[in-house]
């Protein structure tokens, strides 16, 4: 069977349909074992050194007695020098000692007329209706 026998027995529908299905290639961005990133370059595989750089590093703590009540341990961020030290309570501000250090005071020493009050409620009253909306069978 010869190509123009082809032509004259299909309609041109048909044709351009073929046409259209030949001439785009395949996508391979959606299997799974595919290694091409979103703008079409290969990805580069971690091997070696750069793969011990994923995982967690343990920073080493402090634990002299000595040094943690005398400097502030980890205010220096370079390779060489040393941490600040502490200067004594005088030099620092008196609102710096009355600094809360605990966690948000609780809802009843709030004033009610207070912004703080509201937003507070608010938070509360958001925080319940998601744990009941969590609660509620679809």
């Amino acid at each position: 069977m010869s190509l123009a026998s082809i032509y004259t027995q299909q309609p041109l529908k048909t044709i351009i349909v073929l046409s259209f299905q030949l001439n785009f290639p395949r996508n391979s961005y959606a299997k799974a074992s595919s290694s091409v990133s979103m703008l079409g370059m290969k990805k580069k595989k971690t091997v070696g050194k750069a793969s011990a750089l994923s995982e967690k590093r343990i920073l080493p703590v402090e634990t002299d007695p000595v040094k943690l009540v005398n400097y502030v341990c980890g205010s220096n961020i370079y390779k060489t020098g040393e941490d600040v030290k502490l200067g004594p309570d005088s030099d620092y501000p008196d609102w710096l000692w009355s600094l809360r250090t605990e966690g948000p005071p609780p809802l009843e020493d709030l004033d009610p007329n207070s912004k703080q009050y509201w937003k507070r409620i608010r938070k509360m009253g958001i925080q319940r209706q998601n744990q009941l909306l969590k609660l509620r069978k679809f």
